[in-house]
C-alpha cells in the first residue's frame, strides 16, 4: 500500500485527476483526496482537474475548485490518476506524463497500474474505498467523508451490486459516523432525477429491444433525440442499470451517439458474462459486471459486434 505522507513529503505542487466523463465514484474519490490534501498539506499547492461534474454533486465542498486541464501546462511534483489509468485522463494525461512523480489509484481489472506508485485492487468496490485506505484518519472530517461516501454508493448502486464487500460496508459505517445526512445524500445524488432525465429514460426503455432469447437488452439514444430533449451524457445515468433489471436479461447494452458513426457504449451483466472482456476488445475497460467503451459504426454494426462476443462467451461456458 502507498504511504502518502512519505510520497508527498517534499511535494510543493500536487495535481489530481480522474477519467473523462466522470461518474460518482470518480468525483467522490478525487474530491475526497483533494479536500484531504488541502487540509493535511496547507503548505502545498493542490489542484484538481476534471470535466465539469453534474449538478447533483454540488453538495461536495469546493466542487467549484475543479479546473479544466486543457489550459494548464505546469509541471507537478506529484500527480494522481484516480479511478482510471493514465490513458483515460483526457486532457490531464499530459500533466500526468510531465509530473516528477505519479500515483495511480484504481479498482478496474483492466488497469495494470500506470504510475510510478500504484494502488490498484480490482476486488475493491470503488476508487473511493481505496482512497479511504490511504488517508490518515486524524485528518478526515465530515466533508471528506461525505465525498468518499458519495463515491462508494454510486459504484455499488447503494450497496446492491456484488462488488459490495464486508470491508465496503465497514468503511461506509465509519464514514457516516462523521455526521452528514446520508439518507438525503443517497436520495439527491443517486435516485433523484430531473423531469428531462425521466423523460429520456422512458424513451430509451420504450424503444429498447430484447435479443438472444431475451437474455440481452439493447437501447440507444442518437444525436437527434438528444437535441430534441436537450439532454447531455450526464442525463443518461441509470438507464443501463434499468435495462439490466428487466426479468430474464443477463446483459444490458446502452449506447448514445457521440459523433458520426461513433457511440459511447455502457455494458452491464448479471455476472455470467464478463463485460470487461467485451469492452476491452474495443479498447475500453471496467469490471465483470460493469464496463464501457467507444465503438465506431452504425447502431446495427455495434450491436452485432457486441452480441457476437456475448455469444462466444456463452459457447465457452457451455
Amino acid at each position: 500500500m502507498i504511504n502518502l505522507t512519505r510520497e508527498l513529503k517534499n511535494a510543493a505542487k500536487i495535481g489530481i485527476s480522474g477519467h473523462i466523463r466522470p461518474d460518482g465514484d470518480c468525483i467522490g474519490s478525487t474530491m475526497g483526496l483533494f479536500l484531504y490534501l488541502k487540509k493535511k498539506r496547507p503548505d502545498a499547492e493542490v489542484r484538481i482537474f476534471l470535466e465539469k461534474p453534474a449538478e447533483i454533486f454540488d453538495c461536495i465542498k469546493n466542487i467549484d475548485a475543479i479546473e479544466d486541464a486543457k489550459d494548464c501546462d505546469e509541471v507537478f511534483d506529484v500527480f494522481f490518476a484516480v479511478d482510471c489509468g493514465k490513458d483515460r485522463l483526457g486532457d490531464a494525461e499530459k500533466l500526468f506524463d510531465s509530473a516528477k512523480s505519479t500515483i495511480n489509484i484504481d479498482h478496474h481489472i483492466t488497469n495494470p497500474g500506470t504510475g510510478n506508485y500504484n494502488y490498484v485492487d480490482p476486488k475493491a468496490s470503488s476508487a473511493s474505498e481505496l482512497v479511504y485506505d490511504l488517508l490518515d484518519r486524524d485528518y478526515i472530517d465530515e466533508e471528506i467523508a461525505k465525498a468518499l461516501y458519495i463515491g462508494i454508493i454510486h459504484d455499488t448502486g447503494v450497496f446492491q451490486y456484488s462488488n459490495t464487500s464486508k470491508k465496503t460496508l465497514n468503511i461506509a459505517g465509519e464514514l457516516i459516523e462523521y455526521g452528514f445526512d446520508f439518507p438525503k445524500l443517497i436520495e439527491e445524488t443517486f435516485y433523484e432525477k430531473t423531469y428531462l432525465q425521466t423523460q429520456i429514460m422512458g424513451r430509451a426503455l420504450l424503444e429498447s429491444m430484447l435479443l438472444m432469447d431475451g437474455r440481452v437488452a439493447v437501447s440507444q439514444v442518437d444525436k437527434k433525440m438528444m437535441d430534441f430533449y436537450r439532454v447531455t451524457s450526464k442525463d443518461f445515468e441509470g438507464i443501463v442499470n434499468q435495462l439490466r433489471n428487466i426479468k430474464g436479461v443477463e446483459v444490458a447494452i446502452f449506447m448514445y451517439e457521440t459523433g458520426t458513426l461513433e457511440y459511447k457504449v455502457s455494458l452491464r451483466s448479471g455476472g455470467v458474462i464478463d463485460v470487461a472482456k467485451i469492452a476491452g476488445y474495443f479498447g475500453g475497460g471496467g469490471h465483470v459486471r460493469a464496463a464501457g467503451c467507444n465503438i465506431n459504426g452504425n447502431f446495427h454494426d455495434v450491436v452485432n459486434n457486441i452480441t457476437a462476443l456475448i455469444e462466444a462467451q456463452y459457447r465457452e461456458l457451455n
